[in-house]
This record gives structure tokens, sequence and C-alpha cells, in this order.
């Protein structure tokens, strides 16, 4: 358990190091460039990691991995933000986010039975070839934009002393935690506690995963007619909370109530993040979303690497039930540390 925590934080502390440098990167030189040198350099890794020999050799690929895929963050959202009116950006982050639960969907649906019949170099080949191929596209149809001042530093350090900025990370951090525990740990907590086959337990976690798409888009539009972006962040924030509870009540009962709570869960647990990413650049500007962006996704990615080590040794020593419940009480933590933004 605690060598699976350990993995999954992988990307997230290599991204860590590197969503700030990527997001003044994408500010400096544009946002194709920073995409396709940074999807390359993960997809190399990958293929690394496809014939890692040992835990540590692996374990320090997937690092880098998560160092070099992390451009993709700043850059893509600095397109959004060059290319849609205020507007239409909630509707338009909305499905640009969309591609992490359809990207989740597709590992979810075809690296199991990989795994299953080529083992794990199998898997990480094809994530290799996903990243490769992400690299092509971004190339060919992205356009970059102004780069803005470069890399002032005056206007850099404003960016990153903005409290609206700070407080919105660290909220959203705490969001983050649910959607590690449920979509990190879910087909695990549903394959050792109740017996479905991985394959059964990855749909579950693949539903969650096409709620989530539908919610980002909807939220993304919603957030456009009320003209905030926080507002219905933090009801999303409080459905997630509630879901959670029931998750952990559910934890050992049934498995026709628990499946569903779980997958509700899964999909609110991802529900927030296009409202999150849409709100930090706006906070900071076209010019400088690059950074903002960087450094929103780096509290974030610091917190995912705690969050698969903090669940995994939350449920060894004591229960599923308590280490969902925990992360239901961060939720609402987070719920309440954006109050004072939902004028934003």
């Amino acid at each position: 358990m605690r060598q699976v925590g350990v993995l999954l934080s992988a990307a997230w502390l290599g991204a860590t190091a590197t969503l700030l440098l990527w997001g003044l990167a994408a500010d400096r030189y544009g946002e194709r460039v920073a995409l396709v040198l940074g999807l390359l350099g993960s997809a190399a890794c990958l293929v690394g990691a496809a014939n890692a020999g040992s835990f540590e050799v692996l374990l320090a690929l997937l690092v880098l991995s998560g160092a070099t895929g992390a451009s993709v963050n700043s850059a893509s959202g600095r397109a959004v933000m060059q290319w849609f009116a205020p507007a239409q950006r909630g509707f338009a982050f909305g499905i640009r986010q969309t591609a992490i639960p359809l990207g989740g969907l597709v590992v979810a649906i075809v690296v199991p039975g990989l795994a299953g019949s080529g083992g794990s170099k199998a898997a990480f080949l094809f994530l290799a070839a996903c990243a490769g191929v992400g690299a092509l596209v971004g190339g060919l149809v992205l356009k970059s934009g102004d780069g803005g001042d470069g890399i002032e530093v005056g206007s850099v350090a404003q960016t990153l002393r903005d409290g609206r900025l700070w407080r919105l990370s660290l909220g959203s951090a705490l969001y983050l935690y649910a959607q590690v525990a449920v979509i990190g740990f879910g087909v695990l907590f549903l394959h050792d506690e109740h017996g479905l086959s991985d394959s059964d337990a990855a749909l579950v976690i693949a539903a969650s995963l096409v709620l989530a798409v539908a919610l980002r888009v909807g939220l993304g539009h919603w957030s456009d007619v009320l003209g905030s972006r926080v507002v219905p962040m933090r009801r999303a924030g409080l459905a997630l909370a509630v879901s959670l509870v029931l998750t952990a009540l559910l934890a050992g009962g049934p498995l026709w109530l628990l499946v569903p709570a779980v997958a509700l869960a899964g999909g609110l647990s991802m529900a927030w993040n296009g409202l999150s990413f849409t709100a930090a650049a706006e906070l900071a500007g076209t010019a400088r979303s690059g950074a903002a962006i960087g450094f929103q996704q780096s509290v974030l990615s610091g917190l995912g690497v705690l969050a698969p080590v903090l669940f995994a040794v939350t449920v060894s020593s004591a229960s599923w039930g308590a280490a969902f419940l925990f992360a239901g009480v961060l939720s609402v933590i987070g719920w309440s540390a954006l109050r004072p933004l939902r004028a934003y």
C-alpha cells in the first residue's frame, strides 16, 4: 500500500518543482514551445520507466515525467486566456479541463488490460505514446499568443504576492485531496475490500470520470452566466464533502449503495478544477496568466505529493471509512477558506 502511495506521488513531486518555471516559460516564449518540449520530455521518461530495472529507477523516472509533462498546464491555460473573452472563459476552461478526466477514462479502460496482458512495460509505453501524440498535435495546432512582458521580475513578484491567489490555491488544494483519495485509490479500495475485479472496479472510476466531464463543462458555463468562478466552485466543494461522508458511512456496506456513492464522489472530486484554473488566470491577467496558473498548480501539486502517502497511512492505521471521512473534512475546510473570494 505505501509503495503504491509513493509511486502515485512521483508525478506530483516532479510537477511541483517545475510548474511555476513552465508558467514563466509560457509567458516568455509562448504556449507552443513550452507544451511541445515538455510533452516530448515526458514521453521519453515514460519509455525509460517501461524499462526500469528497480523500484528506485522507476520512481526517479516518474518524477522526471511529471516534471516535464507539467508544461501542459500553464501552456494550454494561457492559450485559453488568449483566445476567449471573459464571458466565454468558464465554458472554454471547462472544456479544456475535460482532458484530464477523459484521459483518466482512457487509462481506466485501457491500462488494466494492457498491464494484465503485457505487464507494466506495455502500460508505460502506451502512456508514452499518448504524450508523444499530444506533443505532435500541440505543435501543429497551437498558436502562441503575445509574450506579454517576458519575465519582468517586478510583475512576477506582484502576481505571486497576491493574497487572493494564495487563498484560491490553498482552498483548491484541500479539494484536491479528495480527488487523490477517490480517483487514486478507488480501484484498490473496491478490489481489496469488496472483491471486485480490477476491471469492474476500474469501470466505477470510469463512471466518475464521465460524470466529471459533464460537471466541468456545466459548472464552467454556469460560472459564465453568474459572472463568478468561486460561487459554483464552493457549491461543488460542499456537495463533494457530503458525497465523501456518504462514502465513508457506506465503506463497509452493500455494493449496490457503495458503488454509486464512490462514482458520485469521484465525479464531484474533479468537478471544480476548471473553475479554479480560470479564477487563477483571471486574477493575474492574460500577460501573467502562465505564472499564475503555474503557481496555483504548484500549490495543488505540492499537496498532491503528500496526499497519496497520507491517505495510505490513514487507511493502514485506521480504516477506509476514516480515510474518506478525513477527505470530506478537508473539503469543508476548503469550502470555508474560499468564502472571502465569492466576488470573483
